[in-house]
């Protein structure tokens, strides 16, 4: 019989909202890109990268997966908010760009 794990969506929100290398990787991404089709890339890298933070802290036991549930719904979720930080960096703080001048 397969066993489920059980389901917290506020800890998935909370997880995919707060995670620090997202917002970094998503953000600084976001300030480089010169044009707007390239957000859904660094969203796609911070998502990743967000996702590997993740499971390397578990594999270490720093923190407990152990109920969490959802990993896919993480996953998505950081995508979606990193298109936001990416959005924000893109926006409002873009790096001037040497071909500029």
């Amino acid at each position: 019989m397969i066993a489920l794990q059980p389901f917290d969506p506020l800890s998935v929100v909370l997880v995919a909202l707060f995670n620090p290398l997202v917002i970094a990787v998503a953000f600084m991404m976001g300030r480089d890109a010169d044009q707007w089709q390239k957000l859904i890339v660094a969203a796609f890298a911070a998502s990743c990268a967000g996702f590997l933070l993740i499971y390397a802290l578990a594999y270490v036991r720093i923190i407990a997966v152990q109920g969490f549930g959802a990993p896919t719904g993480v996953f998505v979720l950081q995508f979606l908010f990193a298109l936001v930080w990416a959005w924000l960096g893109y926006r409002f703080w873009p790096t001037k760009s040497p071909s500029a001048n």
